[in-house]
């Protein structure tokens, strides 16, 4: 993954395509400016163990959990995936 941005955080709830509400600062920001100190990341299939970039595609890549290993993209949010494992 590139440079980590506030839409990469656990404390931000997106309102729209370019600005969100950090819930720790208690504020506005833009989702895609740089993250601060008190950054969580939220759990992104980008970021797991078992997603294989496709060397072809820029944001796409595999799920090697399963079985089937289906198609998916980096930034899907995985928060339930019982799979997800940090690299």
């Amino acid at each position: 993954m590139n440079t980590l941005k506030h839409d990469d955080c656990k404390n931000l709830a997106t309102i729209d395509v370019t600005k969100g509400y950090c819930h720790l600062h208690k504020r506005l920001v833009a989702i895609d400016s740089l993250v601060c100190d008190e950054f969580l990341a939220l759990p992104k299939c980008g970021i797991c163990a078992n997603f294989l970039s496709d060397k072809t595609e820029k944001y796409m890549g595999v799920c090697t959990a399963g079985k089937k290993h289906p198609w998916t993209y980096q930034d899907l949010i995985v928060e339930n995936c019982e799979m997800y494992k940090e690299k």
